[in-house]
């Protein structure tokens, strides 16, 4: 794979931004320790509620720049899935949470719950990462039973926050998706975010007996092809980080492949960077497309296993910033 190189001219005006991704893969890494190793932990809930502040702090800083990374992150690795698909489901909970517009005790149940939910089976998670065999009988029943295993683990470690202990208890079990998320008692509603968003993140990762699908792809199985299937937290998610989502792949309507970069006022319409010519060669520098301007239009979402480009992601960021500033002072 080719790297792309570095592009002239695209300083972002705020140099924080260049130490983003550190921050978010510093994130990810304490996030793994304390599910890899809860009992060391000193104050566990803390250390939780730790990792909480500091996403929400990334999440603020730039929504798009953090869904950018958090893409990339769950779909180019299947190292540490555990804490990886538990940072993504944490993203995306305390996203929609902050759309459906929820109050603040079930927001934060809700996003602790996203970060826990598997800890009754970290290692497990990563071993069937990997894993190109169908699960054992063995590895059957330890699945059927982690979300049981999490609840009583997380009592032990002085978590008393009982609906971030219930949600996680439930959060495999199956509700209606037909009653409005503000009829429903709070751990229901909270299971029904938290399954939707789990599925979708599921579905986008890679794991080595399966390449992931691509977002478009993994939200339309979720969302449904009709009106009656179609749920509120599946629409709402639609409706936030959009058919393709800053940090998936896409190909424009003139046969070149880009990657997305930002979102734009108009939903389903972003800021994309084309990363190859329509032969599929590498593009000396990339090129940016505002789709919501015209052509050329995205045409299909891509899975990354279809794209064989290695990405510089603080230049991807930098570049969707720089774009954006533009855009926004013309």
């Amino acid at each position: 794979m080719s790297a792309l190189p570095q592009p002239h001219g695209a300083e972002p005006p705020d140099s924080e931004y260049e130490d983003l991704l550190g921050q978010w893969s510093d994130l990810e890494s304490a996030l793994s320790m304390l599910l890899a190793r809860p009992a060391q932990a000193q104050d566990f809930t803390a250390k939780v509620r730790q990792c909480d502040r500091w996403l929400q702090d990334l999440v603020a800083h730039d929504i798009d720049a953090a869904l950018y990374l958090m893409f990339q992150l769950a779909t180019t690795s299947t190292v540490g899935y555990s804490a990886s698909h538990a940072l993504v489901c944490g993203t995306l909970c305390h996203i929609l949470a902050q759309e459906l517009a929820l109050p603040p005790h079930e927001r934060d149940s809700l996003v602790r719950a996203a970060f826990t939910m598997n800890i009754g089976m970290t290692a497990l998670q990563d071993e069937l990462a990997a894993q190109r065999e169908p699960l054992t009988a063995q590895q059957q029943q330890d699945v059927a039973r982690h979300p049981q295993a999490g609840m009583d683990m997380l009592e032990e470690l002085h978590v008393t926050d009982d609906l971030w202990l219930d949600v996680v208890a439930q959060h495999h079990a199956p509700l209606p998706e037909s009653a409005p998320l503000a009829s429903l008692p709070a751990q229901e509603r909270l299971n029904r975010i938290l399954g939707t968003i789990d599925r979708y993140a599921a579905m986008i990762s890679p794991r080595k007996s399966r390449a992931g699908k691509s977002a478009t792809d993994s939200v339309r199985a979720i969302v449904g092809q009709d009106d009656e299937q179609r749920d509120e937290v599946s629409l709402t998610l639609v409706r936030t980080v959009g058919l393709c989502p800053p940090g998936t792949f896409v190909r424009l309507d003139n046969g070149e492949t880009a990657v997305v970069l930002r979102r734009s006022e108009k939903a389903n319409f972003p800021l994309v960077a084309s990363l190859l010519d329509a032969k599929g060669e590498a593009l000396g520098t990339p090129a940016l497309y505002h789709t919501v301007r015209g052509r050329p239009r995205i045409q299909s979402a891509l899975a990354r296993s279809a794209v064989t480009v290695e990405l510089s992601h603080r230049t991807m960021v930098r570049i969707g910033l720089y774009a954006a500033h533009r855009a926004n002072t013309l």
